[in-house]
């Protein structure tokens, strides 16, 4: 029986929970109160979100955090005492280990926490980190599934009631070029968007092989990005950029279907885990507007990271870092380049002291959910509605969350994988 939910805004209205109200309490004179942080993921990206939060600010300390396992956290802190010595106080009581790691660091006596771990545990986070009252930044994208969509959007609305921050990896919104662009689409430089083109085309990332002392789940975590319970495969991991782009340029608009090919052709060895290498996927709006994503994985091809939208009056490109618009109003950027990673922790510091707390919850919920649902059309071989996406009964999340045995889930297979 299908959930009674048909949108996001129709399931905020009964979505916050009846939970005691938690606000922070410390109001952040600018720049002389110290801002506490504390880190859970502490990975490459974990590390950098930290280096930048710390580095980006002043008089924000790192002073707790918390990984799965401890060669993990010990490499990521033994960096951040290097790169940033006076602003890290984490001492041996404030390290934690283990899959409720988590919780520990949330609980001790931080102000903002940074989500960096597999996506796949990203929404119990959130919902502990708003019920314990703290402002967040989580990497993107926001959950692997819609059950944890939906468990996002309570969390999002509690969230805002409660007057906490909290922003998202997609970093793009906070780049100068790319804002400078959209801005020019939105004012109609282009006429009206009638198709749009992006790519996210690269070789292999990482992979961690398998320690014969491991056990499933800790080979699984270790290696979560090839598992789409931890990832959402690289479609939602990776190219949710794309997908975020998209919607941006159509106003925060999300796409009404989407209709998707994709396969496992090269990356198939079981070290590779069950995720696909390649996808293609056909976006279309409400409007009748289209937009085609292509992703892949794969050694020795063409690579391409690039943004293309095609209008009445013109058409605007992001290639090679480069942001220009051609037609009837030609425009090539040549202002300042920023980091976009950067700055989206200072703003997120800034709005945290002005007691204006940044709230853009419901669009990094839009830009995942859309993700996931080309996934879902990806591996079905069916179109998927938005609706479907939103109302599915799809749980990625194994039945217990413990080091053991962990069964890998068989690679999707469109017209014999179902629609749930």
């Amino acid at each position: 029986m299908a959930l009674p939910v048909t949108s996001r805004r129709t399931f905020v209205k009964t979505a916050l929970v009846a939970a005691p109200l938690v606000v922070p309490s410390t109001v952040f004179a600018a720049g002389s109160d110290a801002i506490r942080v504390g880190l859970i993921g502490c990975g490459g990206r974990g590390t950098g979100a930290a280096v930048q939060v710390l580095q980006g600010s002043p008089n924000v300390i790192l002073t707790a955090m918390g990984d799965a396992f401890g060669d993990r956290l010990n490499t990521s802190l033994t960096s951040l005492r290097k790169q940033q010595p006076d602003r890290v106080k984490v001492d041996a009581d404030h390290c934690f280990t283990g899959l409720d790691a988590y919780k520990q660091v949330i609980d001790s006596d931080v102000d903002v926490v940074l989500l960096c771990g597999p996506p796949g545990f990203r929404p119990m986070q959130i919902e502990y980190a708003v019920q314990k009252g703290r402002h967040i930044f989580a990497e993107k994208p926001m959950a692997t599934d819609a059950t944890g969509v939906r468990s996002l959007i309570k969390s999002v609305a509690e969230a805002r009631s409660r007057k906490l921050a909290l922003v998202a990896g997609f970093n793009s919104r906070y780049s100068k070029p790319a804002k400078a662009l959209m801005g020019r689409i939105h004012d109609g430089a282009i006429g009206q968007i009638k198709a749009m083109y992006t790519t996210f085309n690269t070789g292999y990332l990482w992979n961690h092989g398998r320690k014969p002392e491991w056990s499933d789940m800790e080979w699984q975590i270790r290696n979560w990005y090839y598992f789409t319970w931890l990832s959402g495969d690289h479609l939602v991991e990776q190219a949710v950029h794309n997908v975020d782009k998209m919607i941006w340029a159509m106003k925060d608009k999300p796409p009404a279907r989407a209709l998707a090919l994709g396969g496992r052709q090269v990356r198939t060895e079981p070290m590779w885990g069950h995720i696909y290498d390649h996808f293609a996927v056909l976006y279309e709006w409400a409007d009748g507007t289209r937009g085609v994503l292509f992703c892949r994985q794969q050694e020795n091809c063409a690579n391409d990271v690039s943004d293309h939208f095609m209008g009445t009056r013109g058409n605007a490109d992001n290639a090679r870092q480069t942001h220009t618009i051609s037609g009837e109003n030609p425009w090539k950027y040549d202002g300042e380049v920023n980091s976009g990673h950067q700055t989206e922790q200072e703003e997120l510091i800034a709005s945290i002291r002005k007691g204006q707390p940044i709230d853009q919850g419901d669009r990094y919920i839009d830009s995942t959910l859309a993700a996931i649902m080309g996934r879902m059309a990806a591996y079905t071989g069916q179109v998927v509605t938005w609706e479907q996406a939103m109302n599915s009964r799809e749980n990625l999340m194994p039945g217990s969350l413990a080091f053991g045995p962990t069964p890998t889930p068989p690679v999707a297979m469109p017209g014999r994988t179902k629609l749930i």
